[in-house]
């Protein structure tokens, strides 16, 4: 018999209350209590002793920004934030996984009553993988509800046959989804100005993106932004992938160049982890370095596959500091991964490597 997850949904909304309840409800595994407020469910915390907590931002009495700070000191569980895909929702989510939420889900912004019912196999999905998270005090299967067929990364970026030779400029490469905030701050923040050019995908849908390229931008020395078509990667710059397009890496005259492009959703994101590494498979080849973090599902295993097989060096998050270990899970036991390492040491690994590839190039 599985075992139950108890979940409480805290949200002033008697109309998202009833929703992600009966929604949750359905899951043979999943036992749903309901707040109004953070007052309420502050009593139910004690009492029921939940596994994971939907949150809203927008709440009366005590907002749920403040509520979460207070949830990570005294009792800390996994949360997933139910939030606005506004401008000002972007920025309160990126505050909200800083705090040590977990994931999110992005509120409709209209239409509410006629598009929540989309929302249900993501919030399933999300709220199980929360289930198993990893949180720390801070200083039964899908198939109930129809998801959408998956769509592998064979079938949107075709894999080269002649990448490239070694020796020419290096690029890093990386991937996260559940956690991976949080993650990507950690090492983006501790590179010096002088860094390789990075590109990074991380699981965001639109809006969302650009307020995390802007506060990692105002944290980290490298200069951070969210990724436009034609862009140059050049060293002391990272590009975030923008919410609902792929990233892929392309090979100009003047270096490595992003390129924006619309398509279906990969491995059930867009952006993809996998679209990303596979492209640069025959634009960097060697030359590339990829690093895949903490996030549930197997975005990105293929793609780093692919990239070792043409001689990039691989990097996987290790499970003890990952949030959900499933990315990199499923790398390592496909043998993507050259190194696997704690969170800490991928900003010196990275540098260590850059430093080695320009002494060769010198």
């Amino acid at each position: 018999m599985a075992q139950i997850i108890k979940v409480l949904v805290v949200d002033d909304s008697a109309l998202i209350r009833e929703f992600l309840r009966s929604t949750l409800a359905t899951q043979p595994d999943m036992r749903v209590a309901t707040a109004a407020d953070p007052y309420l469910a502050r009593d139910k915390i004690l009492r029921e002793r939940p596994d994971v907590i939907t949150l809203d931002i927008e709440m009366p009495r005590m907002d749920g920004l403040t509520f979460l700070h207070k949830l990570m000191a005294a009792y800390p569980t996994p949360v997933v934030m139910f939030s606005s895909r506004t401008q000002s929702g972007a920025e309160a989510t990126m505050k909200a996984l800083a705090l040590g939420a977990v994931d999110f889900v992005a509120k409709p912004a209209l239409n509410l009553r006629e598009k929540l019912p989309a929302l249900a196999s993501e919030i399933v999905e999300k709220v199980r993988a929360a289930a198993g998270a990893q949180v720390r005090r801070h200083q039964v299967s899908p198939e109930a509800l129809r998801v959408p067929d998956k769509i592998e990364v064979d079938q949107v970026v075709a894999l080269t046959k002649s990448p490239p030779r070694p020796g020419g400029p290096q690029v890093v490469l990386m991937g996260a989804s559940t956690g991976g905030t949080v993650a990507l701050e950690q090492v983006l923040c501790r590179l010096p100005a002088d860094s390789p050019p990075i590109a990074v995908v991380q699981h965001m849908p639109e809006h969302f993106t650009l307020a995390f390229a802007n506060r990692l931008n105002d944290r980290a020395q490298i200069n951070i932004a969210e990724a436009k078509d034609g862009l140059l990667l050049s060293p002391g710059h990272c590009l975030i992938a923008a919410g609902g397009r792929h990233l892929l890496l392309e090979r100009g005259a003047g270096g490595y160049v992003a390129r924006v492009k619309d398509g279906p959703p990969v491995n059930r994101h867009k952006p993809s982890v996998d679209v990303l590494f596979r492209s640069a498979v025959g634009a960097a080849g060697p030359n590339a370095v990829a690093v895949i973090m903490t996030g549930m599902g197997d975005d990105g295993a293929k793609g780093m596959k692919d990239l070792h097989d043409a001689g990039a060096l691989t990097i996987a998050q290790n499970e003890e500091t990952c949030t959900v270990y499933g990315m990199p899970k499923m790398a390592v036991q496909m043998g993507a991964a050259d190194r696997v390492v704690p969170l800490e040491r991928i900003a010196p690994l990275l540098m260590g490597l850059w430093a080695e590839s320009r002494g060769r190039s010198a």
